[in-house]
């Protein structure tokens, strides 16, 4: 099989023209460094995770799986080391931004408030708190950088001129609509969906498509909901947690040669605890 992308967690292969082989690692990045080490069984959380949120929401937009089941995978793919961490996808045309949807002011987006009174240059309300919850989640897209580098963030009139004036409103009203539905569910199991992003795709007919990765730790802030409290940092079930020790330990902008053996067992865990919240299934 060719290997065609090694991503920071993903390993993408090509089965044939229509066809692609997605793997998801153990790998974790952070301040767009991959760590020297891997997470426990991270890959097979955010596949199944990933696999739920396309089955649920797959009444508002079509996504890429063909199957997740391994014994349906080429022969190559047939293996242990595969399983439960892979999925059989279909090729699309990848669109060149990344959605991004945000239903609460945090991270970037509050420190650029606290300046600007705006969000990726979208003006908000005065007088909004640390994590309070947006009136309407807010659509602001960025490009995709490449390896090592940053995403950029870019308005809504910018996506325009990338994707045409037809499908950038198009990505913009399925992002807000499955953030939409997610959120609500997530709420239900006792976890904040704050923002996520998803990435989309043209099918061989150019209909749109829900790829990559939809609402897994990796590409989402989740709070728990018991714990949430306007005005000040959430806990979180993500790799914030990660990032927090980095930062408080000085490794914010070169990573550490190893991770502390109680930094991947407790970051492993809240991947696990979001798993079994959102899905209702244990690990």
């Amino acid at each position: 099989m060719k290997k065609i992308s090694s991503g920071k967690v993903r390993e993408i292969y090509e089965v044939d023209d229509d066809k692609l082989m997605l793997v998801v690692s153990d790998r974790i990045s952070a301040f767009d460094f991959i760590m020297p080490n891997p997470v426990l069984d991270k890959g097979k959380v955010l596949n199944k995770l990933s696999e739920f949120w396309f089955n649920f929401v797959s009444d508002i937009i079509p996504n890429h799986i063909i199957t997740t089941n391994y014994e349906e995978f080429p022969e190559e793919f047939r293996k242990e080391e595969f399983k439960d961490r892979s999925m059989l996808v279909k090729k699309l045309k990848m669109l060149p931004v990344e959605c991004i949807v945000r239903g609460y002011i945090t991270g970037s987006g509050w420190v650029e408030y606290q300046k600007n009174g705006t969000v990726c240059g979208i003006k908000l309300p005065n007088g909004l708190k640390e994590c309070q919850k947006l009136d309407e989640p807010i659509f602001t897209p960025s490009t995709k950088a490449e390896l090592g580098d940053h995403d950029e963030n870019i308005s809504f009139e910018k996506c325009t001129e990338i994707l045409g004036k037809d499908l950038a409103e198009k990505v913009k009203k399925a992002t807000i609509d499955i953030y939409k539905k997610c959120a609500d569910y997530a709420l239900s199991k006792g976890i904040i969906i704050a923002d996520t992003k998803f990435e989309f795709g043209l099918d061989e007919n150019d209909n749109l498509v829900l790829g990559d990765e939809v609402l897994t730790p990796d590409s989402s802030r989740f709070w728990p909901a018991d714990d949430y409290e306007v005005g000040r940092g959430q806990k979180s079930f993500d790799k914030q947690y990660l990032r927090d020790w980095l930062k408080d330990n000085g490794f914010k902008n070169n990573p550490p040669e190893n991770l502390p053996e109680d930094v991947l067992t407790t970051t492993r865990n809240k991947y696990i605890e979001a798993y079994e919240k959102i899905t209702g299934k244990k690990f």
